[in-house]
């Protein structure tokens, strides 16, 4: 597009059950302050949805919608908006629609979590995408042959992708800066206080140092290790060897900062990720305590007993007690 352009580019937001819709909101908002920049509508949308009357957000607000799964033509952005529950409220009919309109070759973006609904209906196959980092481990083990990126956006040819949250004003402005420029997308970013738009290569998550409060470099870095390998965990005398301190170092060093000892610390990580697995995908508990680093589907229920106060099998919804 150019500001020459007459006919306005349009969007169609397909709003999920449970949306994220600070998410939503945020992209259009971008939309609209874009037609401001330049003095005229070279954006239009609409709110789409499975009922074409209402969607409920995430905190509950109902959207009113514009329209139902209808037909779009070629020039349209569809934008499907996740959030909560995403496995269930990715219906057939919706991947139904966007597989039909992506016959078409239409641009087709997936928000918060709504790269699954994407990949779902098979439009990320071979693609580059990412995904908000709580769903990061899920998705992998749904859709293997989709490259995932843990950051804030992905333009991937006609196929977008941002993290949830505030990350659609940074896939919306680059968008502008493609379209309008990027004196357009500045005023745009002033007009909304946000003073600070990020890349395609900037992560989702704050830094580790940032997270847990400290600014220790050996302490970060083994935190670093510990969450890139939680299928094959590494044992504190290795971890220890890699910043070049003792094992009675490392401990003191957790103990301090962090007030449980590397061993704890790495447990805590590990429950973490079985925990979302188990709540964000169909995998059977001896597979997730697997991913985990896991050998013994036993010692996994009794650490996440410990940890959650209930069975792997009870977090799942499963009537099956687990093994004692």
């Amino acid at each position: 597009m150019t500001m020459a352009d007459s006919k306005p580019k349009h969007f169609v937001f397909l709003l999920l059950e449970e949306h994220s819709q600070i998410c939503s909101t945020s992209a259009i908002e971008c939309l609209r302050q874009g037609n401001r920049a330049v003095g005229r509508e070279v954006y239009s949308w609409a709110l789409a949805g499975e009922t074409g009357e209402f969607m409920r957000a995430s905190n509950g607000t109902e959207m009113r919608l514009d329209h139902g799964l209808t037909e779009t033509n070629r020039d349209t952005v569809i934008v499907v908006c996740g959030g909560l529950n995403i496995s269930k409220n990715t219906t057939k009919p919706v991947i139904n629609w966007l597989r039909r309109e992506s016959r078409k070759g239409v641009t087709i973006a997936g928000i918060s979590t709504g790269a699954y609904t994407l990949a779902a209906a098979g439009l990320l196959d071979n693609r580059k995408s990412t995904i908000h980092w709580e769903n990061h481990d899920s998705f992998e083990e749904d859709f293997p042959d989709v490259e995932l990126l843990k950051t804030v956006f992905v333009m991937d040819g006609n196929r977008w992708t941002c993290a949830g949250g505030t990350s659609s004003i940074d896939l919306f402005l680059h968008m502008i800066v493609i379209d309008l420029g990027q004196e357009a997308a500045n005023w745009v970013s002033d007009q909304m206080i946000y003073n600070a738009p990020r890349t395609e290569k900037d992560g989702q998550r704050l830094s580790i140092p940032a997270r847990i409060g400290v600014r220790h470099p050996k302490l970060s870095e083994v935190i670093k290790t510990m969450e890139n390998n939680i299928e094959d965990p590494i044992s504190p005398s290795i971890l220890s060897e890699r910043v070049n301190m003792s094992t009675r170092q490392l401990e003191r060093l957790f103990r301090r900062y962090l007030d449980r000892s590397p061993k704890r610390y790495y447990m805590e990580l590990r429950l973490q990720k079985a925990r979302h697995l188990l709540m964000q995908t169909d995998m059977t508990v001896i597979n997730v305590a697997l991913a985990c680093g896991f050998a013994s589907p036993s010692h996994f229920s009794k650490c996440y007993r410990a940890q959650y106060n209930t069975t792997p099998y009870r977090e799942r919804g499963s009537q099956v007690d687990a093994p004692e």
